[in-house]
């Protein structure tokens, strides 16, 4: 009996198939208990490169890089009003005053207040993110486990639909939101992205359920599953990478979103980001409000990022990597 550590790639004991001695490389993504020797999966290669010591070091210094302009940008938003219109965040050691009066004007301050923004983004955002997520599962499942006529050129047909200019639909969408009642609800928004989402969350998705090995699905109709148990049982607990990296590229989208929300918004339903582009006041007058404010708008992001950036990175390199 053999043991094959799966994370390695390597048998760990007497070999399983004829002519493997243990400590041969065996494959772990050829399945049905198949393997090969002498060969080494991109995967591996990829991961030797990408964790040499020089690798390494230049991912600090591009998240060094990277970090600097959102310190910047912290440091400035707790500075006062005149030094941050007259001299840099890089100036702080050498005079450093602290106050809170920026974020108080942003978040309390009758014309700048954040809170309805900040309510409007997450009642727009979380939808947006939820409707193209179920509706690209179900479509995916479909193109990749269902047999029915004219299933790959419609697949192709989706997955043009990606090259489509946004801006080239927002005149049709409007006149028929306004024909159906729509406008200026929460509705043309949240179908508008959901719209916009659908061809690459299906693409993505379907991508990933393809490379689930038939024979587990096979197994699960031997076992007398339909497709909604295999869809729910089956496949979804596998699925959790890609929903998570897809779910993280939609709600960062659909937040940092200004130009859906214009055009089919209204005043009532503004995200957080129309508050933010007329903080900066008409000549610019009041950009050191305007640091508390993105301050305060990327908190929700990056906690969403945080906190699936395990699935995230799963989710791509399972899409992007294959051994």
């Amino acid at each position: 009996m053999s043991t094959t550590d799966r994370e390695q790639g390597f048998t760990t004991s007497a070999a399983s198939a004829p002519g493997v001695k243990a400590g041969d490389f065996v494959d772990p993504a050829v399945s049905g208990g198949g393997s090969r020797t002498g060969t080494v999966p991109r995967s591996a290669k990829a991961k030797k490169r990408l964790t040499n010591p020089g690798a390494s070091l230049i991912a600090i210094v591009l998240a060094v890089l990277w970090t600097i302009p959102t310190f910047g940008l912290v440091l400035s938003s707790i500075r006062p009003e005149i030094q941050t219109k007259t001299t840099g965040w890089w100036t702080f050691p050498l005079d450093p005053q602290v106050t809170v009066n920026n974020y108080n004007l942003v978040l309390y301050g009758g014309q700048n207040n954040f809170a309805s923004y900040f309510i409007n983004s997450l009642v727009i955002t979380l939808p947006a993110v939820i409707i193209p997520i179920t509706l690209a599962l179900l479509a995916a499942y479909a193109f990749a486990w269902m047999d029915f006529p004219g299933r790959d050129a419609l697949f192709v047909g989706v997955f043009a639909l990606q090259i489509v200019p946004i801006q080239v639909t927002l005149i049709p969408l409007l006149r028929d939101y306004n024909d159906a009642g729509l406008a200026g609800s929460f509705w043309p928004i949240w179908l508008s992205h959901s719209i916009f989402a659908l061809p690459l969350a299906i693409f993505l998705l379907h991508n990933f359920m393809k490379d689930i090995p038939k024979s587990l699905i096979e197994a699960a109709r031997v076992d007398g599953a339909g497709h909604v148990k295999i869809f729910f049982q089956v496949l979804m607990p596998l699925l959790t990478p890609a929903i998570a990296a897809f779910g993280v590229f939609q709600f960062l989208w659909v937040w940092n979103d200004l130009l859906v929300a214009l055009t089919f918004g209204s005043p009532d339903t503004f995200p957080l980001t129309e508050r933010l582009a007329s903080l900066v006041g008409s000549r610019g007058s009041e950009w050191h409000v305007l640091t508390a404010g993105a301050v305060i708008s990327i908190i929700v992001p990056l906690i969403v990022f945080l906190s699936l950036q395990r699935f995230f990175v799963r989710g791509l390199l399972a899409g992007s990597v294959k051994g």
